[in-house]
């Protein structure tokens, strides 16, 4: 084994030297190592399942090869190749009349609040590792099949593992891998396959838990199923009760009512999730359960045959047994009886009909503008702005036809200083359906650089909605923006920070203000670096806040980690109150909203200072006032202080780009 090993390692040093930094991206701790120490270790970790084994005495092994990411055989202990590689074994089978997983291997846990004991899915302890060389190895395990296992279901061995590398400060790499056969032969006819890996990580990155080395729905499911309970609290942690309860959080019947919902896990740590809100609507089901494309599921359609579980994991007010909130049922058999996939209309009882979003009924048919020319756009004049209006199926529309359409007049570009906003509603309209709005508000005449012109606006639907109840909805057009020059030099638009489609990733459709702000070029026009809430929080509430855009989503996205309340007043007198809000990843991933490392400073066209009242810096730069969203500690204000002159920021001396302290390297996964 050591000579295999030995030879692999060092044919990887020196004849596959060119894996390099170039690898690795910005984001990865990888990418700021030296390239020795890159072709020497070599992170990351694969791994592969090659085959398994349940045979019918009942004992089982399972087949693995660990590698790193150029295919180099790694050495399980660490002595022949950088980094020990641990790997955990769980068992578990289909069974043929079920779809849940029922592990083999599983352990008791006894609470110390309860004194309730339960079986819970675990990986295999006490098994047997055997060298093949090559970085292939088996695994014998401690835990045996019962002797009446049936050999004809579906089986599956899930590894998880993980490879320190933390001596080379290169943190820690993860893998799982999941292996499926029919002990008696022949193919899989029978998976458990919901719910992709790819609809998760479009807001976890790279869903994982316990540590991070569990990874992907096919490892998930294999131990949180009905089988297991958390003996603390009685709850359940089968994936669809769990993944449910979660993720409504705040929404759930249970805890608006007052009862919490908990799970404890791990040495007896306490996860307490109800103040999760879902980014995107809890009746949009199908953010996870996707339907169609490459992230559908091959049992997708899951989702439309209603069970106790399933329904009642939400609705979690209903009792089936007594009756309460629904009619009693004694099992799930009659379900699908009333709550058919799809009706014939919204809102009905049908699965489908009972979770649409009235934002996105089929009432509404939607509009579009085009912003077609912006004239007399010097310092001093005042804009004249020609565009058109259209519904979904071409025609043209008036724009007294809207509820509501306004022009945004905003500059300059690179900070926006200020904007003004003024209803477009009244403008006249050519034969050929041209609409022109010339703005009452002239341009500054010490103006300069670049201006913008953006445009929202909304038609109020009316329809049938649920419960049969009349609903008023607003069906608002897509934001648009065009941006101009008011002295003569080259339009330079702000720079692109993130985009909509970010942020859709999570929220499904970014929208505020009663939907009328849906495009990040458009928000940023008023959440600039001289906005607070001053013009709608009462005066006993305290100093405003900031609502920089910079500022107000770091902290939102970071509400319970911030050590300090974070409370903006909207309109209408709002409260809002983020304070417990917690980002779907780790708040250091911030390549899950930024494009391009626009998270690095210097910031390419920023405004000069940011109006903070109720910070420690009031009036900090734009990059000061960005890190300090995040880091709220008095300590890091001192710092941030510190290192700002009267010239300015000096943040750039140390993380800047190419600094050993760069945004994205301290940053960095």
């Amino acid at each position: 084994m050591g000579k295999k090993i030995l030879i692999a390692g060092a044919f990887g040093i020196l004849g596959l030297s060119g894996l390099g930094r170039k690898t690795y991206n910005e984001l990865e701790k990888a990418f700021y190592a030296e390239e020795k120490t890159i072709n020497f270790v070599r992170p990351g970790l694969d791994l592969k399942i090659l085959g398994g084994v349940v045979n019918p005495d009942g004992s089982m092994a399972v087949r693995v090869g660990i590698t790193d990411p150029m295919g180099v055989p790694l050495d399980r202990l660490g002595v022949f190749t950088p980094g020990p590689v641990n790997m955990s074994v769980v068992a578990a089978y289909l069974p043929r009349d079920g779809k849940h997983y029922v592990s083999y291997t599983t352990r008791q846990q006894t609470s110390p609040i309860t004194r309730v004991t339960a079986t819970q899915a675990a990986a295999d302890t006490g098994g047997v590792w055997t060298d093949h060389g090559n970085g292939e190895y088996t695994y014998t395990l401690r835990t045996r099949a019962p002797a009446n296992h049936d050999r004809e279901a579906t089986h599956t061995f899930g590894v998880y593992s993980s490879r320190n590398l933390s001596a080379f400060d290169l943190g820690t790499n993860y893998a799982s891998a999941t292996f499926n056969f029919v002990p008696a032969g022949g193919e899989v006819a029978q998976l458990r396959d919901v719910v992709k890996t790819a609809p998760c990580n479009s807001c976890h990155v790279t869903v994982s838990a316990h540590g991070g080395s569990r990874r992907g729905m096919e490892m998930c499911v294999l131990c949180h199923s009905p089988q297991t309970t958390d003996p603390d609290t009685g709850n359940t942690v089968d994936m669809t009760v769990m993944t449910h309860k979660i993720h409504m959080g705040k929404d759930l019947p249970s805890v608006r009512g007052g009862k919490p919902y908990r799970l404890i896990g791990n040495a007896q740590s306490l996860n307490d999730y109800s103040d999760i809100g879902f980014p995107a609507n809890p009746r949009n089901c199908e953010a996870c359960h996707v339907q169609t494309g490459p992230n559908a599921a091959s049992q997708a359609t899951a989702m439309f045959n209603p069970t106790r579980e399933a329904c009642g994991s939400c609705h979690d007010d209903i009792d089936f047994a007594a009756g309460k909130n629904h009619i009693a049922q004694a099992d799930d058999s009659r379900c699908s009886q009333c709550h058919r996939p799809q009706g014939e209309r919204e809102w009905d009882i049908s699965v489908a009909g009972a979770h649409v979003v009235p934002e996105r009924s089929r009432n509404l048919k939607g509009q579009s503008i085009e912003l077609l020319e912006v004239r007399d756009t010097a310092a001093g004049q005042n804009p004249t702005v020609t565009y058109r209006l259209k519904d979904s199926e071409g025609k043209i529309l008036s724009p007294s036809e809207m509820t509501s359409l306004s022009l945004v007049l905003a500059g300059p570009a690179p900070d926006y200083k200020a904007y003004w906003s003024e209803s477009a509603r009244m403008d006249p309209v050519s034969p050929s359906g041209w609409a022109t709005h010339r703005f009452a508000r002239a341009i500054p005449a010490d103006a300069a650089g670049t201006y913008s012109v953006s445009a929202e606006g909304y038609r109020n639907v009316t329809f049938e909605g649920p419960q049969r109840i009349p609903t008023t909805v607003r069906d608002a057009l897509r934001n648009v923006i065009t941006y101009f020059s008011v002295d003569g030099s080259r339009p330079e638009p702000r720079r692109t920070v993130v985009t909509t489609a970010k942020c859709n990733a999570c929220h499904t459709q970014i929208e505020a203000h009663g939907r009328n702000r849906n495009q990040i070029e458009h928000c940023v026009v008023c959440h600039n670096g001289a906005m607070t809430d001053a013009a709608r929080r009462p005066a006993a509430a305290g100093p405003p806040e900031s609502i920089s855009m910079a500022s107000m989503i770091h902290r939102i996205h970071t509400g319970r980690e911030q050590g300090r309340p974070y409370i903006l007043y909207g309109f209408g007198g709002s409260l809002n109150d983020f304070s417990k809000v917690g980002f779907s990843t780790s708040a250091a991933d911030c390549g899950v909203c930024h494009v391009n490392l626009s998270q690095n400073i210097p910031l390419r066209q920023s405004p000069s200072s940011i109006t903070d009242p109720r910070a420690f810096l009031t009036n900090p730069g734009a990059a000061t006032a960005a890190c300090l969203s995040c880091h709220t500690s008095r300590d890091a204000a001192a710092h941030a202080q510190l290192n700002t002159a009267p010239l300015g920021e000096s943040c750039t001396v140390c993380h800047g780009p190419n600094s050993e302290f760069s945004v994205a390297r301290v940053h960095a996964r």
